[in-house]
């Protein structure tokens, strides 16, 4: 399920629950009458245990705590409630306002430390502050899940031995410092990984930054990733931070890495082994702490044997190989993408109602899809946009779909799926497959049909189905099926 961030997110708090525990019969009166007054809901307490037991009963936004008090100390209470009541603010208030106690006490975890005496603009800034730090902390929960929900390995579509055999050996690794080189074709979802990798890494707080090396031209590729200093060539009027320091503490995304050039390989490779960089221009290198996740699809073995791609860095990126399948040879991969990208699109493009006929699914699982999931996404958006009803039909496909001849003669039914499949969309199917067997003919379609030939007519018309179309992908499936195989350089 997505997550909605801006449904999801709270709101600021402009009103909390707060528990007081003052042994100060007055000043706790006070306190609990003025934060009442400002709209808070509030309760109080004489001891610690005493707020134990309210703390048991009902959860609290924020705790004001005397520092001592009798039995239970405020700072004792203070190490219990950080342990059993994590999400609970704790502030702690003094007479002896000394730097040792203050220190002790944001240590042990308060949010603030007080000393009395509390003037009430005093108390109401800091009871503001603190309920606004608790909104920002659950709104950072918030979108921390959003994020393991939008980049986690559990939300890579697919299903398949090969991309599970993938995703497998991208979790084992996701928890370590190992540098990783994916690979794979253009358009299998290298970049998912990579992000799926970094926010289920240590580092997951820190920057994750791609940079694109064969997007970029040669003489601003250098500055782009190290960065460069004032002056250190024409047109450097200012400092510059690389893609590299941006990150510092995360990772580095190098994608088409097999594009870099030869000499910034070198620099690359120092950056990896000895975790320190220069930027254009500056005379002494600097510490910087980065993982480096690196993809192509180029194969590097043939480069390094060219020459055009240096060994010592190819061995140094080699650590963790993780080889993403081309969507060919996903099988069954092709049908569950079709129905999460078509969810995701009609959301998109608000069209909710608009269907894919089944029978129209195996024109996409036939395909070889040279572009892999991005271009099924991108054909599928065509689809979702340009279609004039609720419902996708033979005549909306793009033209490389339309030649297709799906390989399977019989009739698929999944009667577990969630879509179903209507009786329609049977008897279309079925008229169809027949016209395609007889190369159009109808008289022979009908007969084997079990119809007569007028009823076959009125049923063509009923459905769209074009008999020159259907015609035609028979004639070139026979020619496929006889031309002699070629050998492609």
């Amino acid at each position: 399920m997505a997550c909605t961030v801006t449904a999801a997110l709270p709101t600021r708090m402009t009103a909390g629950k707060i528990l007081i525990i003052e042994d100060d019969d007055s000043l706790r009166s006070v306190m609990g009458i003025e934060l009442t007054r400002q709209g808070h809901r509030t309760a109080t307490a004489a001891n610690a245990e005493h707020a134990l037991e309210l703390l048991h009963e009902s959860p609290y936004d924020l705790i004001i705590s005397d520092l001592n008090l009798p039995g239970i100390s405020g700072l004792d209470l203070l190490k219990r409630v950080r342990a059993d009541y994590p999400g609970t603010i704790f502030v702690l208030m003094t007479a002896f306002g000394t730097v040792q106690s203050a220190v002790e006490a944001m240590r042990s975890g308060a949010y603030d430390y007080i000393t009395k005496p509390i003037h009430p603009f005093e108390l109401r800034a800091l009871v503001s502050r603190a309920l606004d730090h608790q909104t920002l902390v659950e709104q950072v929960q918030v979108l921390r899940s959003c994020i393991d929900q939008k980049f986690g390995f559990e939300n890579i579509v697919g299903s398949s031995a090969v991309l599970l055999h993938a995703l497998e050996v991208a979790g084992r690794v996701a928890g370590t410092d190992a540098t990783v080189l994916i690979h794979g074709e253009t358009g299998t979802g290298k970049e998912l990984i990579a992000k799926a990798l970094h926010f289920r890494s240590p580092r997951r707080d820190r920057p994750f930054v791609t940079l694109n090396c064969g997007a970029i031209p040669r003489e601003l590729l250098e500055s782009e990733l190290f960065g460069h200093v004032k002056g250190s060539f024409t047109g450097a009027v200012t400092h510059k931070k690389g893609r590299i320091e941006v990150a510092d503490g995360g990772t580095v995304f190098l994608d088409e890495i097999g594009e870099m050039p030869l000499d910034l390989q070198v620099r690359v490779l120092r950056l990896i082994e000895d975790h320190e960089m220069a930027k254009v221009g500056a005379k002494t290198p600097s510490k910087i702490d980065v993982r480096i996740i690196a993809a192509t699809h180029r194969n590097l073995e043939t480069m390094v044997a060219d020459g055009t791609f240096r060994e010592d860095l190819y061995y140094r990126l080699l650590v963790v190989p993780i080889e993403v399948p081309p969507l060919r040879d996903r099988g069954t991969d092709i049908v569950e993408l079709l129905h999460y990208f078509l969810e995701k699109l009609k959301a998109k493009h608000n069209k909710p109602q608009l269907t894919l006929p089944t029978e129209l699914v195996s024109y996409f699982s036939a395909y070889r899809w040279p572009g892999n999931v991005r271009q099924l996404e991108n054909a599928l958006e065509r689809l979702v946009v340009v279609s004039p009803s609720d419902r996708i039909m033979f005549d909306d496909l793009p033209d490389f779909l339309k030649r297709i001849v799906p390989s399977d003669n019989t009739l698929q039914m999944d009667f577990n799926g969630a879509a179903g499949m209507s009786l329609e969309a049977v008897e279309r199917e079925l008229i169809v497959r027949a016209l395609r067997q007889f190369n159009g003919n109808q008289t022979r379609a009908a007969r084997f049909l079990d119809l007569s030939r007028r009823t076959l007519g009125y049923r063509i018309d009923k459905y769209g189905i074009k008999v020159d179309h259907v015609k035609s992908e028979a004639v070139e499936s026979d020619s496929k099926a006889t031309a002699p195989k070629r050998t492609i350089a």
